[in-house]
This record gives structure tokens, sequence and C-alpha cells, in this order.
């Protein structure tokens, strides 16, 4: 991984450069693009992308990382909003958003590699318990529904309209509304199965896209 010592503003810019230009290239060739057509792309050249990422696993985790850690800047937000339904419901929003403008969940397994991916993913896997525990208590989702359900869910309305030809841009948010209103305690039925086990280091074992 990278230093986590301040950066100057020329080398910060290029690292901002760096990731954008490399979230790209994965998306669009996927772990086969080279660190040539990276730097390329972002204007720089080899050297630079050596000097801030050694390796490309350290880049595909830095990518994973920035994610992750925009989805917890949001929630650790919410975790103070007044409605605790809404916030849940704007965290899963953000979320979806975000794979919306780039699908990179290929990245997973690269990105798991790294410990401070670990860390920053047990910490949004907490973020989303606590925002579902005050919601539950609250009456704003229904009392069966577990953290480990929003994250298993937390993507779920984007992988439905991948099947859609031409999908409209905005389309993940019609699925998002029905997910959500399916949480809702009124006129809830008993769920068929229960929940994954919400053991210790259970979360970090599910798996979610960064």
């Amino acid at each position: 991984m990278t230093s986590t010592r301040p950066l100057r503003a020329d080398a910060a810019r290029n690292r901002r450069l760096l990731l954008a230009a490399a979230a790209d290239e994965f998306a669009e060739r996927g772990l086969d693009a080279s660190v040539a057509d990276i730097a390329r792309r972002a204007g720089v050249g080899k050297g630079t992308v050596f000097r801030h990422f050694p390796t490309k696993d350290d880049l595909i985790a830095a990518i994973v990382l920035d994610r992750i850690d925009a989805l917890n800047t949001v929630g650790e937000r919410l975790l103070e909003a007044a409605d605790p339904g809404a916030a849940l419901l704007e965290f899963l929003t953000v979320a979806a958003h975000q794979r919306q403008q780039r699908d990179l969940s290929f990245l997973q397994e690269a990105g798991e590699l790294a410990p401070e991916v670990t860390r920053v993913r047990t910490r949004m896997f907490h973020i989303v318990q606590t925002l579902v525990d005050r919601a539950r208590e609250h009456g704003a989702v229904r009392a069966d529904v577990t953290g480990e359900d929003i994250i298993l869910l937390m993507c779920a309305p984007n992988h439905v309209t991948s099947y859609v030809p031409d999908a409209p841009p905005d389309l993940w948010r019609r699925y998002l509304s029905i997910i959500f209103d399916g949480l809702r305690p009124e006129g809830a039925h008993p769920l068929p199965h229960p929940p994954p086990a919400a053991s210790a280091g259970s979360s970090t074992r599910l798996s979610t896209p960064p």
C-alpha cells in the first residue's frame, strides 16, 4: 500500500488522476489493463504510477479503499441523522449510485488482499449494522431485518438492471425503491429463512463489491 503521509498538492492531484484513470481502464478492459495505458489515460508517465503504487495490486487496493472510504464518510455522517429510516435509505442510494457510475465489483478479491482494505471494509460493516439497528429501533424497517441482510442487498439494484439492455441510467432507483419498501414493517410477512449468521467476524466474510 502507499504511504499515509500527506501528499504535496501536485502529488495528490496525480494520485487522484491515476485512481480515476485506473478505475476507467479496469472497468473497460478488466485486470489485464496495462500500467502504460493507465498512465497515458491519466496524462502522466509510468514512473509516476510506480511512485504512487509500486505494484498493480497496490493500485487495485487503492481504488477499492477509495470507494469504501467514500461510503464510510457518508455512513458516519448518517449515524447522527434525526430520521434513521431516511438515513438508511440515503446510504443505500449513495452505495447504488457509486456502483452505477463505475462497476468495479470484479476488483473485490484482489482488493481484499490488502490489510487496509479489510480494515475499512470491517468499518463499513459496522456502520451498516448501526444504521440498520437505529432504523429497526425506530420502526422504520421490519424487526427481522439484520445488517447482514442489508449488506447483501446493497448491490441488488445495480445487479438487476445489468440484465436490461440499454437500461436508463437511473433505472436502479426503481429497484432500490422496491427493495426498501420490502424492508418496511407495514404489511410485512414472516421471512421464510433466518438471516446469515452474525457470529464474531462473520461480516468480514460476506461478499460485497467495492
